[in-house]
């Protein structure tokens, strides 16, 4: 039953949905609830998300950010004060109505974005040039009440960080948007593996109430983009909605500007998608829980001698920074312990047995690429580190050639239509800028504009109206 377990997975490239599902399931990531839209995170997928946090949390705070927190329940008054904002998020507010048996005076949203009572505060806090700027994050959950829902990818609960800022010019609070963007970018491209292309969102597609979104876009297996994070600059919107001044050092009044930005859990999403095969998960080592699983083989009088240098091993690669495990358990064949830990993607599998003993080596196997290597003990820990960040690279690189190879530039609406039904993937295509036309693209194909680029569009003409186009955009279905 167990073997039927382990390899009872469907095939990645002939049910991409439900070898998603498998996946999640059977690596022991995350599971269903009875609460409809919700999920578990469960210990191995929640060590995912702590390595992604320690990794984002280290960037922010070297650029002078810090953590703070923030209730759940904001006042539905509050959420009204930014037109725009609340109607972008009214189809998915949850709504507290009643507490302790008596009826609330006024409503309280379960927080879907915290930019309403994080304004609210700022302005009692802002009076004057030197209390500027505000770098706060917050790692914290949110509630969007999603009518479809899929694990780590759309929830209506889910983990994320929001960081909100306020700056003293529209300058500052513009490089923080975009410095943010790239510290995202970092993120992804070099702890996940994953490539992604950087653009400003359309204002359709817009984060509501900023008055610029730029979004982080990566591509999956099935050729739809992932919106891997945003970053949003408010201007003065929020600040005069929620009335955020500061005396400047020229004696005027004056409001302040502001950005938000975040990246959720549905990274995790993307790191399976992204890197997973027919076996199961391929983790990128850089936010793997378990880097190195060591796998004692022994028979009969063998077992205490292996597993005794199994877990001395172990502690040394822990000495030196590794996080290391050994499947010492006598109730599975080995055979089995290698199906597992291929399902739940560990990047290096380091056997040992009586052999290995008497050679005083082990055998290493990449979960990338299934290479095996003999290694001696004496050179483990110098070997371990450089086979992992190979790993790593080559997992970033097999993902960038794939976006490649599924990047696609067109000028025709024929063909841009014909791609997006039978490869998908992203296209490079020129653009007006105007909805009517971001409509019917997105009627006729269920593309959507992810980005865009920084490209000249001077001489082009739109894709679908044929008038002189103002961008450059990657279209793309996504999810």
């Amino acid at each position: 039953m167990v073997e039927e377990y382990v390899t009872a997975i469907p095939k990645k490239s002939e049910d991409f949905s439900e070898w998603y599902v498998q996946i999640v399931r059977r690596a022991e990531l995350a599971d269903y609830t009875p609460v409809k839209g919700c999920m578990v995170y469960r210990p191995y997928g929640y060590a995912i998300w702590e390595n992604i946090q320690e990794a984002l949390d280290r960037r922010l705070k070297a650029t002078g950010h810090q953590n703070a927190y923030f209730p759940l329940f904001i006042p539905e008054s509050f959420l009204a004060k930014e037109a725009e904002h609340v109607k972008g998020f009214a189809p998915e507010v949850a709504w507290v109505t009643q507490g302790g048996g008596e009826e609330l005076e006024e409503r309280l949203a379960i927080r879907p974005t915290s930019e309403a009572i994080i304004m609210h505060m700022y302005a009692k806090w802002v009076r004057s040039y030197r209390d500027l700027p505000i770098l706060i994050n917050l790692w914290n959950n949110v509630v969007r009440w999603e009518k479809v829902t899929r694990l780590f990818l759309r929830t209506t609960e889910f983990l994320w960080q929001e960081g909100h800022t306020a700056h003293r010019t529209s300058e500052d609070a513009m490089e923080e948007t975009l410095r943010i963007a790239e510290i995202y970018r970092d993120l992804v491209e070099n702890e996940l593996a994953i490539p992604v292309y950087i653009g400003r969102k359309s204002e359709q597609e817009k984060f509501a109430g900023a008055q610029a979104t730029f979004a982080l876009e990566a591509l999956m297996p099935d050729g739809k983009a992932l919106q891997a994070g945003t970053t949003h600059f408010f201007g003065q919107n929020f600040a005069k909605a929620f009335e955020i001044k500061y005396l400047d050092s020229d004696g005027e009044q004056k409001y302040a500007w502001t950005t938000s930005w975040g990246v959720s859990t549905r990274l995790i999403g993307g790191l399976i998608m992204v890197h997973g095969d027919d076996a199961g998960l391929i983790l990128p080592p850089r936010v793997a829980p378990i880097q190195v699983v060591v796998v004692p083989i022994f028979y009969g009088n063998e077992q205490e001698e292996v597993i005794r240098k199994a877990h001395e091993l172990a502690q040394m690669l822990i000495g030196a920074g590794l996080r290391v495990k050994v499947d010492d358990r006598d109730e599975y064949t080995p055979g089995w312990k290698f199906s597992e830990w291929e399902l739940r993607g560990a990047p290096l599998r380091l056997e040992l047995g009586p052999r290995d003993l008497a050679a005083s080596s082990a055998i290493l196997v990449r979960r990338d690429n299934r290479k095996k290597e003999k290694v001696g003990w004496d050179a483990l820990i110098s070997r371990i580190p450089v086979a992992l960040e190979e790993i790593q690279s080559s997992l970033f690189q097999r993902a960038k050639e794939f976006r490649t190879a599924n990047t696609r530039r067109t000028t025709d609406y024929v063909q841009f239509q014909r791609v997006m039904e039978e490869q998908r993937g992203f296209l490079l295509a020129p653009w007006c800028g105007e909805g009517a036309c971001e409509d019917r693209i997105k009627a006729d194909t269920t593309a959507t504009v992810r980005c865009l680029t920084t490209d000249t569009a001077a001489g082009a003409t739109c894709l679908c109206c044929d008038r002189p186009a103002a961008h450059w955009a990657y279209f793309a279905k996504s999810y």
